[in-house]
């Protein structure tokens, strides 16, 4: 197996174990078993999607997305989960593509086959929030799937890095687009020209990351954590809270302002907008509906 990008040796174990403790299933439905994937419901409400290519460091691939794409849209069907988390191991959230299935790759066959759109699926089209929690190497499109989520958590030692100039090509799967957006031109155009990589904690100072922890577990437990709050909370004002940050990627201010106002004024025809605001006038809990 030959991984995408060439990544730099950091201080961990040989042994790679997933980064989740052994818990029970939450979840009403009966958890998919994958190839690639490791899939559990760590506490109520919470889809956790655990990588599990360890000997290929998380390598991605077509067949990965396949997997990933399916355990997605199955958490986002099931009314159980409010928010997903994405993660790796220690040593690598995901350290680049497999060059295996690239190489050989004309540009006919890329352009009709619209190589990689798959592995953008869940920006378009996964409606529940997700929370990428990335300790080690993520590289290349490994990059790209932490930034694809709605929120990222990362260690302080985690290895982020757009590196594909070194084989001759561009990230492929939304990563210029997004690493600009999050931490401005110059700073994207200095990493994805020269192939730079960059730390967890540079990425949070940056803007890129959410928060930063200390270690690995911590990482997680704190995605988790997260996951879990947001699934508390009804799932119609969460569902448009996530639609609404997103628009701001593509409208302007105004109409950005605009939009967000007429989803406002539609949420006061849900049920638990009328719960959520009796509870707290009653000084009670609201007890959600999702209706």
């Amino acid at each position: 197996m030959v991984l995408l990008f060439f990544v730099r040796p950091l201080a961990y174990k040989s042994a790679v174990f997933p980064l989740t403790r052994c818990v029970r299933s939450y979840s009403a439905q009966s958890m998919p078993t994958y190839e690639h994937l490791l899939v559990s419901t760590p506490k109520p409400g919470v889809g956790l999607i655990t990588l599990n290519r360890p000997k290929a460091l998380n390598a991605l691939s077509s067949a990965v997305f396949v997997d990933l794409n399916d355990a997605l849209r199955k958490f986002d069907a099931d009314k159980d989960i409010g928010a997903m988390v994405i993660t790796g191991n220690e040593k690598a959230f995901a350290a680049g593509a497999d060059i295996k299935e690239m190489k050989d790759l004309t540009f006919s066959k890329a352009f009709t086959e619209d190589f990689i759109a798959p592995w953008s699926l869940q920006t378009s089209q996964i409606k529940k929030p997700i929370i990428s929690a990335v300790n080690g190497h993520a590289l290349g499109g490994g990059c790209e799937l932490a930034m694809m989520a709605d929120i990222m958590y990362c260690s302080a030692t985690a290895n982020f890095g757009q590196p594909e100039i070194r084989l001759g090509i561009i990230p492929g799967a939304g990563g210029s687009q997004r690493l600009a957006r999050a931490i401005g031109k110059s700073k994207a155009m200095e990493l994805i020209l020269t192939g730079k990589s960059f730390s967890g904690k540079e990425a949070a100072e940056w803007g890129l990351a959410a928060r930063v922890f200390d270690s690995a577990q911590e990482c997680v437990d704190g995605a988790i954590a997260t996951a879990g709050i947001i699934a508390g909370y009804s799932k119609v004002a969460v569902k448009a809270a996530k639609e609404v940050v997103n628009k701001s990627q593509e409208l302007g201010v105004r109409e950005g302002v605009e939009y967000e106002r007429r989803v406002f004024h539609g949420l006061f025809g849900s049920k638990d907008q009328k719960i959520g605001m009796s509870a707290f006038a009653s000084k009670q809990k609201p007890q959600w509906t999702h209706e």
